[in-house]
């Protein structure tokens, strides 16, 4: 059940991440009404795989804390990979530094 929690967030995560990168892809060429309704469907099933997630692992695991990193890290993983997929595009030289500063920030709040 605990990895249940855990995926559950992961996607959810993702799918959120994916309809804003998506939307904001979209918006380029088309009306931002076209655009934001091409992903609200997304957003609603990733919001929701995010509560089911959050509710089963406050339960679970007795600890907001854990559920939290959880999400956080998913942010972490899918964010940069979906940005290079969706977009083709590499992070540049200010954006590389403020990945890796978060990263290690995430880092330290976990170890530390």
């Amino acid at each position: 059940m605990k990895i249940l929690v855990i995926l559950l967030i992961f996607c959810g995560e993702s799918l959120a991440i994916l309809a804003e990168i998506l939307a904001a892809r979209a918006y380029i060429n088309q009306p931002f009404i076209q655009a934001f309704l091409k992903v609200v469907l997304m957003m609603i099933v990733g919001g929701g795989f995010l509560v089911i997630g959050y509710i089963l692992g406050f339960r679970l695991f007795q600890n907001i804390w854990i559920i939290s990193v959880v999400s956080i890290t998913s942010i972490l993983i899918m964010e940069p990979l979906l940005i290079y997929l969706v977009f083709n595009q590499a992070p540049t030289r200010g954006g590389l530094i403020g990945f890796i500063l978060g990263a290690l920030g995430f880092m330290a709040a976990l170890f530390l």
